[in-house]
């Protein structure tokens, strides 16, 4: 697969085979993004029919899209997301990779160029939903932005080994295949019950 300028030099690419619920989807891309040194692809799967919201996003708003579905509020901004079969993956940028200098605008259009050419390489035609945000974390007290998360919903729950091969070889010169280790998953599951699962957090706005 022909690329040219990567986003990446180096990216780490994590294919999670399991279905998790959401708090601990939300607690697992935190916990990796407070340990990357290097930039992160995880690819990841919902347990269940499921909504995740924006941190600005009221509760009120958030509770009329989801219906029946279970709930789960980001730690970062942006919309309402349907999950249920989608494949969803996010990109974690520590604010110690290059990459993380670029505008967003940049960062946006080089992941969707990525993401349209292997769906094309690996026949990805037909119905397809693709809903993605890049959200930023600030600091509080300055406004500085000290990390970045790029997440997207693909709404289509077929989609190959071949197609997260070719999306991930497009975004980075060398990229290195990982999985959650124990210690990982420990500190995720405790902050998935003690945040993202809390009603106070659920409820913030």
């Amino acid at each position: 697969m022909k690329k040219s300028n990567p986003l990446f030099d180096e990216l780490i690419v994590i294919d999670d085979p399991t279905p998790r619920p959401g708090p601990l989807n939300m607690a697992i891309d935190e916990v990796l993004l407070s340990r990357a040194r290097s930039a992160i692809l995880r690819f990841y799967r919902w347990n269940e029919p499921a909504i995740s919201f924006g941190y600005f996003v009221t509760f009120a708003e958030a509770s009329v899209a989801a219906g029946d579905r279970a709930m789960v509020r980001r730690w970062t901004g942006g919309g309402i997301v349907p999950h249920g079969a989608d494949l969803t993956y996010s990109i974690m940028i520590g604010s110690n990779s290059d990459t993380f200098s670029l505008p967003s605008k940049s960062i946006y259009e080089n992941v969707h160029r990525a993401l349209c050419s292997a769906l094309m390489a690996t026949n990805g035609d037909g119905p397809l939903l693709a809903v993605a945000a890049l959200y930023e974390r600030r600091n509080e007290a300055d406004s500085a932005v000290i990390d970045r998360r790029y997440n997207g919903s693909i709404q289509r729950g077929n989609l190959s080994e071949e197609f997260r091969r070719i999306f991930s070889q497009l975004l980075a010169n060398q990229f290195i295949t990982s999985a959650i280790d124990l210690d990982i998953l420990s500190m995720a599951e405790e902050l998935g019950a003690t945040k993202y699962a809390a009603d106070a957090w659920l409820h913030r706005r």
